[in-house]
């Protein structure tokens, strides 16, 4: 039997105003290239580096929220190697005093978290790095993301299958974002995953280890740990050995492909960097950076699935998204004030399905939605009082999320109300059966769906303003006559 012994390093951009050693904006995504640069991080001969206090605190709190031990004393390290992407020709980044040892997250040990500058991007044209058989026609280089603040947290090697991979890569993603440290876009490339990979027979110690590159997807995370695993025990059982190197996921194959042989520590030629001055953290205010600590996604996670009888699944929805998470309990608690013992339910349906619908549709994040909590949740809690049929609100949210305005304003404005009475529909249905002797004769022969084609006609006669329980008992009760 052969056992798994997996490690992740996962690299993650942090959110500061400036890059790491310079003044330069800190916009990795800027759309025109090589505006955010210059001598510090293009590596111009004799320019100084200044450290970016506020990446040094994000990773502190990072830390803090992870239950690491934070240094008393760090420094910077050069770290030697060439690639175009590197302008300087090596990276500061951190080695042997790291700002972060130890902490737990999802049962996996953390080994240490430090921080470091970050590459160049490469822009292939005219062929793709990923397909051997197309070879690029020419290589530009994008300097922007150069020297931006980038966090790097390495994991003991206790992960053994790839769902466990992914979901500590997941529930940190949720922990940058509410710390405030990372975007974590695996999209747009803020956060990625390494994987180090060996099996061996049980009882064997460890076997050759494998790391997997750039893996910018949870899905690439699954499937490359998979595959790996599955070709190493093939090599294995067939009485060869695993090369230890460095592979890259390829999406289209769903395979790793050899990039090169691994470097080990000593290949970088580690030396404290000579232009930056130690960091005497033991003066700086850890108390404050504790203080502001948020509500983290496990504590929220237990309280709102308690307090508000959420599934597992809804739980999670508004638990990966700290902006709904944010803009639910806000909503939670306007609509408790409007509706006692009101239906939560009811506010989760809306938010998830209906709310959601329309922030696809146009493209747009919550934050940027012009819905707010308070007239959201008068929305809910009109519904939940039997003010507004399902078409009726479903019309009525699309017209808030266009003004942004309050849903009884709207109303009055539109003169859209929730027909209840049943003198004033009596005669539509009435002028319903009439025209329509095929469901009535479908009705009376116990065909179910006959009253339903007509509710629903009512409530197209009405434009979705009539009650349908008042609509359907009026149905039912002619049509026993």
């Amino acid at each position: 039997m052969y056992i798994p012994t997996i490690g992740l390093e996962i690299h993650a951009e942090l959110r500061t105003k400036t890059k790491m050693f310079c003044a330069c904006p800190n916009e990795p995504d800027a759309k025109e290239p090589n505006v955010n640069t210059c001598p510090v991080c293009l590596g111009h001969p004799g320019t100084l580096p200044m450290a970016n206090e506020e990446a040094i605190k994000k990773v502190l709190k990072v830390g803090l929220a992870l239950g690491g031990k934070l240094a008393t004393h760090s420094h910077f390290d050069r770290k030697s190697y060439f690639y175009p992407d590197l302008p300087k020709g090596y990276q500061i980044s951190q080695y042997e005093e790291p700002l972060v040892t130890g902490g737990m997250l999802k049962d996996i040990r953390i080994t240490r978290i430090h921080l470091e500058e970050d590459t160049a991007r490469l822009l292939h044209e005219g062929g793709s790095s990923e397909d051997s058989s197309r070879r690029p026609a020419g290589t530009l280089v994008d300097f922007n993301r150069a020297g931006a603040p980038l966090m790097e947290l390495v994991t003991e090697p206790d992960v053994k299958t790839a769902d466990e991979a992914v979901a500590f890569a997941r529930e940190l993603q949720r922990i940058l974002r509410y710390v405030g440290a990372s975007d974590a876009d695996m999209e747009k490339g803020h956060m990625r995953v390494e994987a180090n990979i060996s099996i061996a027979k049980e009882g064997e110690g460890f076997g050759t280890k494998v790391e997997v590159k750039n893996l910018n997807s949870f899905r690439a995370v699954s499937g490359a740990i998979r595959y790996e695993l599955e070709r190493q025990e093939k090599l294995l059982r067939a009485g060869k050995k695993v090369a230890q190197e460095t592979r890259g996921w390829n999406d289209k194959t769903g395979e790793t492909e050899s990039q090169r042989s691994k470097e080990s520590a000593h290949d970088y030629r580690y030396f404290p960097e000579p232009d930056l001055p130690p960091l005497d953290l033991a003066a700086w205010d850890i108390d404050t950076l504790k203080r502001e600590l948020p509500e983290l996604p496990e504590a929220k996670r237990i309280r709102f699935a308690a307090e508000f009888s959420l599934a597992p699944e809804q739980t999670e929805f508004f638990i990966d998204e700290p902006t709904h998470a944010e803009f639910f309990e806000a909503t939670a608690s306007e609509f408790k004030a409007r509706r006692a013992g009101g239906n939560y339910a009811l506010l989760v349906n809306y938010f998830t399905s209906d709310l959601q619908g329309l922030l696809k549709e146009q493209g747009i994040s919550l934050s940027e939605s012009k819905i707010t909590p308070e007239h959201f949740a008068h929305f809910v809690a009109l519904v939940d009082e039997g003010k507004l049929s399902s078409r009726l609100a479903k019309d009525l949210l699309r017209e808030m999320f266009i003004t942004g305005e309050d849903p009884e304003v709207l109303m009055a404005k539109s003169g859209k109300r929730l027909i209840g009475d049943a003198t004033e529909l009596e005669p539509i249905v009435s002028e319903i059966i009439a025209a329509n002797p095929k469901a009535v004769e479908d009705y009376r022969k116990g065909k179910g769906n006959a009253l339903q084609f007509l509710v629903g006609a009512g409530m197209a006669k009405t434009k979705g303003q009539a009650s349908p329980d008042v609509l359907r008992d009026l149905f039912e009760r002619a049509l026993k006559n």
